[in-house]
């Protein structure tokens, strides 16, 4: 299995705003020409199992990104209830699966749901994760308050159970929120270092991925290890380190 856990895979497609392009930053693009298959069959996996309109709405937008970018499909499901009891048949199928962003919780509740950590154990394809996806890949997942009123709800569950199919805990988008604030809390210094005591989280920018072959996991990219209360940069965009 090879694995692509990025926070955002796209950026919106210069002159065209409602389209998206893959950010080419740390050779993301040349990477996934080295991996791609061809054919290939494609899966789509988002962050809920009944919205069928917004699931096809992004998963044939997320297509879209990848073709302009260069890869094509063979095919390319997208799958939910409407389809989730073959789940077992269509990964044995397939040879490329998409992961996508959303509400961490709702789309680690969802994998739980239809058991595909089970379902992925012998799955030797490429996996590539995009936000919520690479957080929920995680064997313990960070699931860093996004929405109003999870950062003072004490019923939300911040630490969750993952796929296992990466050893670092994962936050994307540490460009976004690193000057933001929540629920009238500064999102780094009030919710995120105070999370990280005893734990530590590989923080990455947009643009920014971790590749994982054969094992080993490396970092492409900026990036940030939050650790114990403390904040510090791991890497700078064109660097490349092992975790």
């Amino acid at each position: 299995m090879i694995l692509f856990l990025t926070g955002n895979t796209f950026r919106d497609r210069t002159g065209c705003e409602d389209k998206s392009e893959m950010i080419p930053d740390n050779h993301l693009i040349d990477e996934m020409q080295k991996m791609f298959p061809d054919p290939c069959r494609a899966l789509y996996f988002s962050d809920g199992p009944d919205d069928f309109e917004f699931n096809d709405f992004i998963a044939n937008d997320t297509k879209d990104g990848f073709e302009y970018s260069g890869f094509q499909f063979e095919s390319f499901i997208c799958v939910d209830d409407r389809n989730a009891s073959r789940a077992k048949e269509l990964i044995q199928e397939a040879n490329f699966i998409i992961l996508g962003g959303g509400h961490t919780p709702s789309q680690n509740r969802y994998f739980r749901d239809i058991a595909l950590g089970d379902l992925l154990k012998d799955y030797d394809g490429v996996i590539w994760a995009i936000s919520a996806g690479s957080m929920n890949c995680a064997e313990t997942v960070y699931a860093a308050p996004e929405e109003d009123g999870e950062a003072v709800d004490p019923e939300y569950k911040r630490f969750l159970t993952g796929l296992g199919l990466t050893k670092t805990t994962i936050l994307p988008h540490y460009n976004y929120w690193k000057d933001r604030t929540l629920d009238g809390l500064n999102y780094i210094n009030e919710i995120i270092l105070p999370d990280s005591m005893g734990r530590t989280f590989c923080y990455i920018t947009d643009g920014s991925y971790i590749l994982v072959k054969d094992g080993i996991e490396e970092l492409r990219g900026e990036a940030y290890i939050v650790h114990n209360g403390k904040i510090k940069q791991l890497s700078a965009n064109g660097d490349s380190v092992l975790l």
